[in-house]
């Protein structure tokens, strides 16, 4: 059988120019300095625009939010710190 409309190599290649993927734009968290994406709450921290939106330490055992609290007081005294 013979293929009635038959579309060339280039009108293919005009359709498939926006099959193209993007690489990712990271940011980094002002708080915790993470790479986040933009426009979303830090997964580490759980900080979106300087306000805690997520309680990170709520879904931890005790252990590990004894360890998860260490660390980010550790990372507000480095912070402060630097701005000295």
């Amino acid at each position: 059988m013979v293929i009635r409309m038959r579309s060339t190599s280039s009108h293919t290649g005009n359709r498939r120019s926006h099959h193209a993927l993007k690489k990712r734009q990271f940011l980094n968290c002002p708080k915790c300095k993470e790479p986040v994406l933009p426009h979303t709450a830090c997964r580490n921290c759980g900080t979106y625009k300087n306000r805690e939106v997520i309680d990170v330490l709520k879904k931890l055992t005790k252990k590990e939010r004894k360890q998860k609290e260490k660390e980010l007081k550790e990372q507000e005294t480095e912070k402060t710190k630097n701005k000295k």
